[in-house]
């Protein structure tokens, strides 16, 4: 029997408490059990907690209890570090908030034009989700107005002072109410993190569930290459460790490009991210890789800052990192959970010290040191088993996901079951379907029309 708190032991709508029902959440994680009394009290809160530990829902669930949908005007605001986190917390609110009627929540980031996103807030958000650069540059130009706001939340603060926001995040807090709800969360407790709580927050309750998290059962492997054939041994370890989705980590944005395009030419379905991509190239590379239409994903660390995917099998470190901390930052997107997962390292001999300082750092885990085999022959489950298709049309086409699977199932179309994720942005969408499958799924969106409307249909793989 469970001892975790139930939902439906705190003081929720129940509209909320109904579509948690349907979604299959029915008791609290650590974090949500510890926080989510306080914020529906409408006290502070300083919560460590890390990336995966349900955090989104515990200030989620709290920001939507609030709402007073009626009434349009920006009633919560929530601080990113980058644009994939901050898409990811608007999907989740999405999809926490459904059954509230008439909700409007707004993601607000760099990347993608200033216009589309002031013709949005001519009508004003219920919630605004967005990066500090873009999201002070509104205020700035009076675009967003917060003097209503109720509560504002800080997430992953830690990686908002690392990557240098702590300016905009103070010119920010100059157009905010003193009388608000302040919610911060950090995966780790720098200095700077006390510093900030003070400045924003009035007696917060300090939080920290680390502790009560289930260890991450990750095996961590480390393998002896040279400079000349690494990607020959990322390759061989891929097929020897990998699985269906697997996450490889370059430290420079050339290495990324070069690897991507190496494991391309060996029938690998990679995508790459990194900061030379615009949104809409970003934006497609993980929906392929959440998707299951590609099952690799080479990333620098800048680039997959916020990601969140889950049941990811593997983390490959094509190098490893310079700083120790950022090692454990890497490996602890796989193994979540309470599934296990695999790290595996490729290590030069110049990489030697980084190795040793990796094991100081965690004395009471064995890295232990791997032979890759010596012929490669690309593993099955590295051949993706879905096809994503790319719709010129989206929520700005007023598109829905039931208008595209019904496209998709209709007379002599793709049997529902092999459809998968349906993603939806503002002026294009995302399906994936089954590879068998996808020709006619191509078809059937291409020929049919959608609302009175024919839209442009391609295949991303």
């Amino acid at each position: 029997m469970s001892n975790a708190a139930a939902f439906n032991s705190i003081e929720l709508d129940s509209a909320l408490l109904s579509n948690l029902a349907d979604l299959g959440y029915t008791e609290m994680t650590a974090v949500q059990a510890r926080t989510l009394p306080v914020i529906l009290g409408g006290g502070d809160v300083l919560a460590r907690a890390k990336t995966g530990s349900g955090k989104t829902a515990a200030f989620g669930l709290g920001v939507l209890n609030r709402l007073d949908t009626s009434n349009f005007v920006a009633q919560a605001m929530v601080l990113c570090p980058t644009r994939e986190l901050a898409d990811q917390v608007t999907k989740e609110l999405r999809r926490l908030g459904r059954a509230i009627p008439n909700i409007k929540i707004l993601s607000l980031c760099g990347g993608v034009p200033l216009g589309p996103q002031i013709s949005s807030l001519q009508h004003s958000p219920h919630i605004v989700v967005g990066t500090p650069g873009r999201l002070h540059k509104h205020l700035r130009s009076r675009n967003l107005d917060l003097r209503n706001l109720q509560t504002l939340v800080l997430d992953e603060a830690d990686r908002m002072l690392d990557m240098g926001f702590a300016d905009e995040i103070d010119a920010i807090l100059t157009f905010v109410p003193n009388e608000r709800q302040t919610l911060l969360f950090s995966a780790t407790y720098p200095e700077a993190i006390a510093t900030i709580s003070a400045r924003v927050q009035r007696d917060p309750q300090e939080i920290d569930v680390t502790d009560d998290e289930q260890p991450a059962l990750i095996a961590q492997h480390w393998c002896s290459v040279n400079r000349d054939n690494r990607n020959e041994e990322l390759n061989k370890a891929l097929s020897a460790w990998g699985g269906t989705l697997n996450l490889v980590f370059c430290n420079t944005k050339a290495d990324c490009a070069e690897v991507t395009t190496y494991l391309r030419s060996q029938r690998i379905a990679a995508v790459a991210l990194h900061g030379d991509l615009d949104q809409k190239q970003r934006t497609q590379a993980l929906t392929r890789f959440a998707n299951r239409s590609a099952t690799v994903l080479v990333a620098t660390d800048v680039a997959a800052r916020g990601l969140d995917v889950e049941n990811l099998d593997a983390v490959f470190n094509y190098e490893l990192p310079a700083q120790s901390e950022i090692y454990v930052h890497r490996i602890g997107r796989t193994g979540r959970a309470g599934k296990s997962g695999v790290a595996v390292s490729l290590v030069e001999s110049r990489e030697t010290q980084r190795l040793r300082d990796i094991e100081l750092l965690l004395p009471d885990v064995a890295l232990q040191h791997r032979v890759l085999p010596e012929a490669v022959k690309t593993a099955d489950f590295l051949t993706p088993k879905m096809t994503t298709l790319k719709i010129r049309g989206g929520r700005k086409s007023k598109l829905r996901p039931g208008d595209l699977l019904g496209a998709l199932t209709a007379a002599g179309g793709v049997p529902g079951d092999a459809v998968g994720s349906i993603d939806l942005f503002e002026t294009y969408s995302y399906v994936a379907v089954r590879n068998a499958h996808a020709k006619n799924a191509l078809q059937q969106l291409g020929s049919r029309p959608i609302k009175g409307r024919k839209y442009r249909v391609t295949s991303t793989n």
